[in-house]
């Protein structure tokens, strides 16, 4: 691998099952030490394409290049490289957490006493060197998170690639997750990561893609999708009592408005690159909402723009 060849690079990438197309046309590369994130709705292909990198689901075209090498041809190479924590947990719960990590260290051939003293520095990496005597059933739903992102590390991999990494966590939990993952960031592991909370795309994530039915809808860092696709500012609008068609018809009392209006079940959102002047134009054309609230615009606001806002099962 050359020094200025991309850690990760697809080109025209397809996946297909059958007459479905889970993965259409994917163009993308991710540089060394870079924190890349997948967004999008169910079935917009981000699990299929980590898949595919994680070299565990074969292209049906195209080219996928992982750490230099050909995914087709050198899969075992690649995965001896990386350190992944899928999205449910798969630890072996009836043995201690120190017996967890030296066993997975032995699959990569590491041996006994350097992947024991691999595994304490790791459990102190994750704020649980002193549960390491403990079985892994006693540990709470975040314990356990921590737990298998030091797994994933045991190899000392390039690239951690982590499936929706706090899914379930509670606040605090969650946070100690994105510190231990920014300070892996900052020895230089490249991070590949999926998630449906926008703020943790936010926290984490120089670059993003959104998908959107097998494609890139877009691509860029956090603030830059944002000054793409939407504005500046957001002004939502509520009105307590009011159904759907009466906020349809308020919003039609907007239209001329200097912002982009959009009328939601439960409330108006209007796009603006200056909120004050907005909420003022509100008010001179006697729309009146139970409340205003002014506030920046936010990666949720590119997100639901670009892939819609209907359930997607």
């Amino acid at each position: 691998m050359s020094v200025d060849e991309p850690l990760i690079a697809a080109h025209d990438l397809v996946k297909r099952y059958g007459d479905f197309v889970a993965v259409n046309g994917l163009n993308l590369t991710v540089p060394k030490g870079e924190a890349f994130g997948f967004l999008g709705p169910n079935g917009a292909g981000k699990s299929t394409t980590m898949r595919m990198i994680g070299c565990i689901s074969e292209p049906t075209s195209g080219s996928l290049r992982v750490l230099g090498m050909e995914t087709a041809a050198h899969g075992a190479d690649i995965r001896g490289r990386l350190g992944v924590v899928p999205q449910e947990d798969t630890l072996d719960t009836e043995i201690t957490l120190m017996e967890n990590l030296v066993i997975y260290a032995r699959y990569f051939g590491i041996k006994y006493r350097v992947a024991r003293q691999r595994a304490r520095e790791l459990l102190e990496f994750v704020q649980l060197a002193d549960r390491a005597d403990m079985m892994v059933d006693d540990l709470s739903g975040g314990m356990k998170r921590r737990l298998t992102i030091a797994r994933a590390l045991v190899n000392e991999p390039d690239v951690v690639m982590l499936d929706e990494p706090t899914t379930g966590l509670d606040p605090q939990a969650r946070h100690l997750v994105w510190e231990r993952l920014f300070q892996l960031k900052q020895r230089g592991i490249t991070i590949i990561l999926t998630t449906h909370y926008m703020d943790e795309a936010e926290q984490l994530c120089d670059r993003l893609v959104i998908m959107d039915g097998g494609v890139i809808a877009a691509e860029g860092s956090p603030r830059q999708l944002i000054e793409r696709h939407v504005t500046r500012d957001v002004v939502e609008l509520r009105f307590a009592g009011r159904h759907t068609d009466e906020l349809s018809a308020l919003a039609d009392k907007l239209d001329g408005i200097d912002a982009q209006v959009e009328a939601l079940p439960d409330r108006i959102l209007l796009y603006t690159n200056d909120a004050e002047a907005i909420a003022t134009q509100v008010y001179d054309r006697q729309v009146e909402p139970t409340s205003l609230l002014e506030r920046r615009a936010t990666l949720e606001d590119v997100f639901l723009r670009l892939t819609g806002r209907s359930l997607i099962e």
